[in-house]
């Protein structure tokens, strides 16, 4: 008897809460009508595969193919790409470029492709901590984007550390300091 009693109070409360759920109608929209001065409507073309990353914020470096496909924009930035030294923490404007392209991989253009999160030290220290430390900063992004809903099969990551680093003073070094965030060809998840 109690047995059916637990029975019939689980079947209760899951049709109350999943079978009684509401959809929200659809808001009717009313059609507007073209002014006579507005310009004709744009045919979306293919974006072109761009190879050159661009700096898009302190600490990332978006291939140009991305940008285009999603429309990336930069985020104000206050020199070339920089992670502090040794250090992996995304800044506020890193962030708000990891959010455009979350989306744009998650339901945008890009929905289902694959990237490669390529971290990056500088020289300085031994080569064992540079190819850590590059790992950990794309850690960092790719556990940012996962947090954004970007599957892991996404997500390849991968360090170069300071092996193709070619700054040679402060300002240089800076510019070695950072995630590259490349489109694979063709991967599809």
């Amino acid at each position: 008897m109690r047995r059916m009693k637990t029975t019939t109070l689980a079947i209760v409360l899951a049709v109350s809460l999943f079978g009684c759920s509401k959809k929200q109608a659809a808001k009717p929209t009313t059609p507007t009508e073209p002014t006579a001065g507005a310009a004709p409507a744009q045919v979306n073309k293919p974006p072109p595969l761009l190879t050159q990353d661009q700096v898009v914020s302190p600490s990332l470096a978006v291939s140009g193919d991305i940008i285009s496909a999603c429309g990336i924009k930069a985020a104000p930035t206050s020199g070339s790409p920089k992670f502090d030294t040794d250090k992996d923490e995304l800044t506020a404007e890193d962030r708000a470029v990891l959010d455009q392209i979350a989306t744009c991989l998650t339901t945008g253009a890009l929905k289902g492709r694959a990237v490669d999160l390529i971290g990056r030290a500088d020289p300085r220290g031994t080569a064992e901590y540079n190819l850590g430390l590059g790992s950990r900063r794309a850690a960092s992004v790719s556990g940012y984007l996962g947090r954004l809903g970007v599957g892991q099969p996404q997500m390849v990551v991968t360090t170069r550390g300071a092996l193709d680093a070619t700054g040679t003073d402060e300002s240089t070094y800076a510019q070695d300091r950072r995630v590259d965030i490349q489109l694979q060809p063709n991967a599809k998840t």
